[in-house]
């Protein structure tokens, strides 16, 4: 195997080492003759905080890295240390790939259609009118653009800080139309008139267990979109799945964020089905290990 077909890749975040990232990218490599080394840099094992990021983005060019994904909580920190940003990272103001190439660093943005491919692919025919959306860092302004794209008509967004909630949807109205997007001031109320419920924050992770809402606002008529996927089944998709809730879980915009990912970083056409059947391979594996 040639050296012009090996690539060194890596992720930056925290608290990221059950990320089935990695593994998603080194198989699908090996499926297409590349040999893809993929490595961790989990800011929480190095005692380092996103003030790395500059001289973690010096070390990765110097190791000839080909890429970066970039997650929690790096995905708006790393952009002041880019050359340019893609059309939807720079709309978004958050990166999860950053392609290293000819000394430049570009940022992308692959959250947003990851979630919207696999919305389109396992709730096609949701309601849209209203929605609830928790979170709005860097996931959550992918996802809130994921929404507005699949015509969402009202997108309600709460945050612990306002003041972030009021600005993402104040830059969606900018994008999609005056009216479309607003902060949430009274969460009961919007769940109460929503058709669904997009969950974009780290809440339900392992190292964050816990529901982000009070129960008592799920009802059966909603359907509840995850974004995290470790663990698959959060205790947001089990109270609302008790509830009798349509959801869906966040392995979908794992995988397919991945899948653009990696044709950003290779060159290649990576292939979803293979993909998402290696997902839920590694998601077998996991359980197996657990028990």
């Amino acid at each position: 195997m040639s050296a012009a077909s090996r690539i060194l890749l890596g992720l930056i975040g925290s608290g990221i080492q059950a990320s089935r990232t990695p593994p998603m990218h080194e198989h699908e490599g090996d499926a297409q003759g590349l040999r893809i080394l993929y490595q961790t840099i989990d800011l929480d094992r190095l005692g380092l905080g996103p003030e790395a990021l500059p001289e973690l983005l010096t070390a990765a060019e110097r190791l000839g890295f080909a890429g970066l994904n970039i997650t929690h909580p790096c995905k708006q920190a790393v952009i002041p240390h880019l050359d340019a940003l893609s059309p939807d990272a720079a709309a978004l103001g958050a990166v999860n790939t950053v392609v290293l190439r000819d000394g430049q660093r570009v940022g992308h943005n692959t959250d947003w259609w990851g979630f919207a491919e696999s919305f389109r692919r396992n709730l096609p025919d949701a309601a849209r009118g209203r929605v609830v959306q928790l979170g709005a860092g860097g996931a959550g302004a992918a996802v809130a653009h994921a929404l507005l794209t699949l015509g969402v008509g009202e997108l309600a967004i709460a945050d612990m800080d306002p003041a972030r909630a009021a600005q993402v949807a104040e830059s969606l109205c900018a994008r999609f139309g005056a009216g479309r997007a607003r902060a949430s001031a009274d969460l009961a109320a919007d769940m109460a008139a929503a058709d669904g419920l997009a969950h974009c924050t780290p809440t339900g992770m392992a190292a964050h267990p816990g529901l982000p809402l009070p129960a008592a606002l799920l009802r059966p008529a909603l359907w509840v979109a995850e974004i995290v996927y470790f663990p698959i089944e959060t205790e947001l998709l089990r109270a609302a799945r008790r509830l009798g809730c349509r959801t869906l879980d966040g392995g979908g915009m794992a995988v397919f964020q991945a899948v653009e990912a990696f044709r950003l970083f290779t060159g290649r056409t990576p292939d979803p089905a293979r993909m998402l059947r290696h997902f839920a391979e590694l998601g077998d594996k996991a359980a197996q290990t657990a028990a």
